[in-house]
């Protein structure tokens, strides 16, 4: 069967908001068929951003990124590909682009740098990769799948994931390649607000993405900048096994995106997958619980993604907007930012 492979090229420069171009190949090999079913579904970030905020094109600059990022990873997935390889690579794609808050669109510190944080998950071995603190690696998901793969080790912060980043061959980039003009704006105006303003008005960025493979495999990831005027060394839940990401074939795959000292708190995703394991919760059901009550009543928001292992995809959120697409099992596709 021939297949369409979306090969996303990312064309937006620093500052400037200029629509992707999707080039389309034909690929003429194709795949022993299963009967496994394929999905995916990605997030670049939940918050209380507002629709008055988003003009035409600003809307459509955004979900024609999510619907090209979605479909070449959806293409990926139907090719045979791999569910690591896929996470891998979407996330790379969300990493690049600075309308997320992730790699090069990064939010700011209190002092003006960048840490990036991130972390994925296989579903079929239960290996995991984190890495956080990171200030000079252009693609933090493609270390954290490296901790996974080629070290003895789950988690590794700041100047150590650095040295592990330069003994594995991956270049530092510098730091001037994450300084988005927007992401400057913002430090400076929410330095003038008041704490509790900021905590509660801030919008949380974060990208993730999971999938479910033709081998029955899912895999989960997240990235991100972390929260605006961060200080300390502050990590949230994205890096965090079990808070931000997680994933196992018996149940499901997620990523968060929110408020991460509640998720941390809550175990959220780990919940959502316990749920589903021991009280033979369905994924909405298990997803809605937490977002939609648990989270709130700590006093956090945020939002969820995941899919199942029948392909069920979930996009939940409490907040008035989450950046998402996803195409399930069926092959129906969402795209979406506000409720």
């Amino acid at each position: 069967m021939n297949k369409v492979v979306f090969v996303v090229l990312i064309s937006i420069f620093v500052g400037c908001n200029q629509p992707i171009e999707n080039e389309i190949i034909n690929n003429d090999s194709s795949i022993e068929s299963k009967s496994n079913k394929t999905a995916i579904v990605i997030h670049g970030g939940a918050g209380n951003m507002q629709a008055t905020q988003f003009d035409e094109e600003k809307t459509n600059l955004y979900l024609g990124f999510l619907d090209s990022v979605v479909s070449y990873g959806y293409e990926l997935l139907e090719l045979g590909a791999n569910g690591q390889e896929v996470v891998v690579k979407v996330l790379s794609l969300l990493e690049d682009s600075p309308l997320f808050n992730a790699g090069r669109g990064a939010v700011l510190t209190n002092e003006a740098t960048h840490e990036l944080d991130a972390s994925i998950m296989h579903g079929k071995t239960l290996n995991a990769g984190a890495i956080a603190g990171v200030k000079n690696i252009k693609n933090p998901i493609q270390l954290a799948a490296l901790v996974m793969d080629s070290s003895e080790h789950v988690f590794l912060a700041r100047e150590g994931a650095e040295a592990f980043a330069d003994h594995m061959g991956i270049p530092p980039i510098d730091p001037s390649y994450f300084l988005v003009p927007d992401r400057l704006d913002a430090l400076k105006r929410i330095q003038a607000k008041e704490k509790e303003n900021r905590l509660k008005d801030d919008k949380f960025g974060t990208v993730g993405c999971v999938v479910l493979d033709l081998n029955g495999d899912i895999v989960a990831g997240t990235s991100t900048g972390g929260m605006t005027n961060k200080r300390f060394g502050r990590v949230g839940d994205s890096p965090i096994i079990g808070a931000g990401t997680y994933a196992n074939n018996a149940t499901c795959g997620l990523s968060a995106t929110g408020w991460g000292e509640f998720f941390i708190r809550s175990v959220a995703v780990h919940d959502i997958h316990a749920q589903m394991q021991y009280a033979n919760k369905s994924l909405l059901e298990a997803a809605s619980d937490v977002v939609m009550n648990k989270i709130p009543s700590l006093g956090g928001d945020g939002g969820v993604i995941g899919v199942d292992k029948t392909g069920n995809i979930v996009m939940v959120f409490n907040t008035s907007g989450m950046f998402r697409a996803g195409i399930d099992g069926d092959g129906t596709k969402q795209v979406a930012i506000f409720k």
